[in-house]
Order: structure tokens, then C-alpha cells, then sequence
């Protein structure tokens, strides 16, 4: 991993879901995207994960929030699964890193898709193991599956969750077909509500997110391993869900008005800019 400038601090950022420890954004010099600073060690890192709010390792619709998250992702499941359709090749072989409570991989193979999926919570993998015929494994198994066996590997949001990134995106284009699709979605920091909202932006969440992405970032990264990123689509969603949160950090409370005008707001501005609040980067194994 290229050397951080620590002259360059971009914000200080507070853990506001577990810790409400400060830690600092620092470029790297060589990728260009943010480090999450200091970083903690593989043996802490789990702890900052034990929180009842972190929605996308369990299933439960407590409040209106979580309900709405739900919603939004049923809605985005179909979506998904589009696109892996419009790439795939005739075998179907996918691959879900970070799979969560499974519903991906479930909607996938419902549809044809040989599936796998790796997720190293214990809890989400049972669940996801339960709704997938036990097709989640735990993440040591990326170094036991197959060379060159999956057409698309996908990764919803966990990329920037990954301790060891270099090494992953080796590993990921090890385990693609050699015309393999690698999907990932990332928070965009240079979206307007990540603008608006500054250490308060949700999509921060240090320091579970180590790493924040651009696009230019992110084809640095992958250009590294002779892989290129084809194309860029928005996630429209998540401005509203991130800005929702934003203001729950920023006020203490919901603010549903203010958070889907903000949302809102982002998604209008990114029409021209093509800075969404999260972007998806289909990425061609050259």
C-alpha cells in the first residue's frame, strides 16, 4: 500500500454507531482515495461491527428506518440482478463477497445462478446460509475456491470494508474467468451530500469503512491489476438512506424532511456531474 501524505488530513471523522472515537481521512498518494486513520488492528476490528444498528447483518424491521431499508433493497435486488444478467456468460458463476444475511445470492439462484458467497459474521452467514442451500462460507474460503472459475464477483458495499485491499483485488482477479465481471459499489465522497454533510456524511462510518472511494480511485486501483472499469452506474437510493442518517448525526434526530431533500438534491446534481452518492463500477478482467 502506497505511503499516506500526513499533510494532507482531509476531515476528522467521529465513530457516531459504536465507539464515538475521532479518527482522521488521509490520502494516499497513489491511489488517491481516503484512509481511514489510524486504522484499527484485525483483532479490534470486529468490535466496532457489535452494534444493533448495523442493519445488514441481520433481518430485523424494528422502526421505520429499517423498514424502509428493507423496502429499499427489495427494490434493488431486482436491479442487481439485472445487471449480472447483462454481463454474465451462459455458465452463471457467481461469487458474492460480503454476502451479509444473503438475499442477493437467494434472488440470484432462484434465477439460475451457480452461487457462492463468503461472509465472515457469524450471524449473517447462518442466516444467509439458511436462504442460500448452505452456499456461504467464511472468508478464508476465497483462498480455496478455484482459479478462474466465476464469471461475476460482486461486492455491495464491502470494498471499502476490506483490511487488505491490494491483496483482494489480486485475489478477485485470480478467481475471474479470464472475460470475468468484477461488481463493485462503493460510497462516492465526491457526491454532493458527502459535500453538505462534511464529517457528518453516514457514509463515512469510520471505522468499519477504511477506505473512500472516487472513480478515479477506484480505476487506479483496479488498472494496477490489468483491469479496467467499463462502466459507471449511479445508486440512486442511497443519497436518501445516507442522508437520512447524516442528519441523525448532524441534529440527533431523523429530520425525514431535510434528509430526503438533501437526497434528493444529491441525485439532481448528480444528473450532470455523474457523482452520485454511491456509485457501481463494472470492471472487465482484461
Amino acid at each position: 500500500m502506497a505511503k499516506q501524505n500526513p499533510n494532507q488530513i482531509h476531515l476528522k471523522v467521529k465513530d457516531y454507531s459504536v465507539s464515538k472515537e475521532v479518527f482522521e481521512l488521509i490520502q494516499n498518494t497513489e491511489f488517491g482515495f481516503l484512509e481511514t486513520t489510524p486504522k484499527p488492528s484485525l483483532d479490534k476490528l470486529p468490535e466496532y461491527y457489535e452494534s444493533e444498528d448495523y442493519i445488514s447483518h441481520t433481518d430485523s424491521k424494528r422502526n421505520l428506518f429499517e423498514k424502509v431499508y428493507h423496502l429499499v433493497r427489495s427494490i434493488s435486488l431486482k436491479s442487481k440482478l439485472n445487471l449480472i444478467n447483462s454481463v454474465s456468460s451462459e455458465s452463471k458463476v457467481l461469487l458474492d463477497v460480503g454476502c451479509g444475511t444473503g438475499d442477493f445470492l437467494q434472488t440470484a439462484q432462484n434465477n439460475n445462478w451457480k452461487v457462492s458467497g463468503v461472509e465472515p459474521n457469524h450471524d449473517a452467514r447462518q442466516i444467509a446460509n439458511s436462504k442460500t442451500n448452505q452456499s456461504v462460507f467464511e472468508t478464508e474460503m476465497l483462498s480455496k475456491f478455484e482459479a478462474n472459475h466465476f464469471d461475476v464477483i460482486t461486492l455491495w458495499h464491502v470494498l471499502e470494508h476490506l483490511p487488505d485491499l491490494e491483496n483482494q483485488i489480486e485475489i478477485y482477479k485470480k478467481l475471474l474467468k479470464p472475460s470475468g465481471t468484477l461488481i463493485i459499489a462503493v460510497p462516492n465522497h465526491k457526491s454532493y451530500d458527502a459535500a453538505y454533510y462534511q464529517e457528518f456524511w453516514a457514509a463515512y462510518d469510520v471505522p468499519r469503512h477504511l477506505w473512500h472511494f472516487n472513480s478515479d480511485s477506484v480505476s487506479k486501483l483496479v488498472g494496477k491489476f490489468q483491469m479496467q472499469v467499463v462502466k459507471v452506474k449511479p445508486m440512486w437510493f442511497d443519497a436518501f438512506y445516507v442522508s437520512l442518517l447524516s442528519e441523525k448525526y448532524k441534529s440527533g434526530k431523523m429530520n425525514p424532511f431535510k434528509g430526503f431533500w438533501i437526497g434528493l438534491l444529491s441525485n439532481l446534481k448528480a444528473l450532470s456531474s455523474k457523482e452520485a452518492s454511491s456509485l457501481i463500477y463494472i470492471v472487465k478482467n482484461d
